[in-house]
């Protein structure tokens, strides 16, 4: 029990020597969060709000205008095409998300089962790629891409494109451009689940006669399961929103929903309209989060897989 003007004692000195502590070291942080991060987005959600202005700013009264644009209805009348923009990103998240996992899997396997001194440099093969800005990777791809160059002249030979028309600008160049961009943000999470695969588990798989599919499904897979969520998190969350790869490699042939909610803030200039894209791309991810975290707890027998 302690009385006013009692000395304090070493334990209670102790105690606000580290909520001082605490404090010097989460609030810096706390701040940063909250300053760039949850104000914008409440900027953002009152903006998506607004009614749009006769220069594209937000104006009062608040109204819903914006999100029944972003589902088709305009003054015209009802027009599929915002729907298509995100059924597209969809798609195309969908598609280039698992083109990285089938590539993914056997690089990351690969990588484990390769002497202890070489691994680290296959590693950095994989990641020196995404040190280049990802404008320039995608001009890269655009010159390999081009009429005229190897792949779209054998492109031509097997009848996949016309002549003369080249891969760029197309919708497989943008899942093309996805799938090398993300590639490293999934072979990464694999690598780790797979240096702690425990290989008992495998032998005894086959052992018991079973097939490599089901030994791989039964075995190996529960164990990679973690990784490869992370991995799918860090590679479809990403693309989804995705800008640059689109602009540059679909040639407006491709637009996704980043481009959308991009064009809003500069070209067509209705700022409302881009912030409920915005709101629609936060939703996505926290479903997309959600949905993850789900589907780990149950295929992780009951262990929930931390995202």
């Amino acid at each position: 029990m302690s009385f006013p003007g009692a000395v304090p004692t070493a334990r209670s000195r102790a105690m606000v020597r580290e909520t001082r502590h605490l404090l010097f070291t989460v609030t810096p942080g706390a701040f940063w969060i909250f300053t760039f991060l949850v104000l914008p987005s409440a900027y953002l959600m009152g903006v998506a709000f607004m009614t749009n202005g006769p220069y594209g700013l937000p104006q009062m009264p608040l109204s819903l205008d914006s999100f029944e644009r972003l589902a088709g209805v305009g003054f015209l009348g009802w027009s599929p095409g915002n729907l298509y923009t995100l059924l597209r990103s969809l798609w195309q998240t969908l598609v280039s998300t698992v083109l990285v996992v089938i590539i993914a899997y056997p690089v990351a396997y690969y990588i484990t089962t390769c002497r202890e001194k070489w691994r680290p440099i296959l590693l950095l093969l994989v990641v020196v790629p995404s040190w280049t800005n990802q404008v320039i990777r995608a001009f890269g791809w655009m010159n390999l891409l081009a009429p005229g160059t190897p792949l779209s002249s054998l492109a031509e030979s097997l009848g996949l494109v016309a002549p003369n028309m080249g891969l760029y600008p197309s919708n497989f160049a943008v899942t093309l451009g996805l799938v090398y961009n993300f590639l490293p943000f999934m072979v990464l999470p694999l690598y780790a689940a797979f240096e702690k695969l425990d290989t008992a588990q495998v032998q005894a798989a086959q052992d018991l006669y079973a097939s490599p599919v089901r030994a791989f499904w039964h075995a190996v897979f529960p164990q990679t399961l973690p990784g490869l969520l992370a991995g799918t998190v860090l590679v479809a969350i990403p693309a989804f929103g995705m800008y640059v790869i689109p602009e540059l490699l679909g040639g407006g042939k491709g637009m996704m929903l980043g481009n959308l909610v991009a064009n809003q803030f500069a070209g067509s200039s209705n700022w409302p309209l881009g912030a409920a894209g915005a709101i629609l791309m936060l939703i996505a991810t926290f479903i997309g989060l959600f949905a993850m975290r789900r589907i780990g707890k149950r295929l992780g027998g009951g262990e929930e897989v931390v995202i």
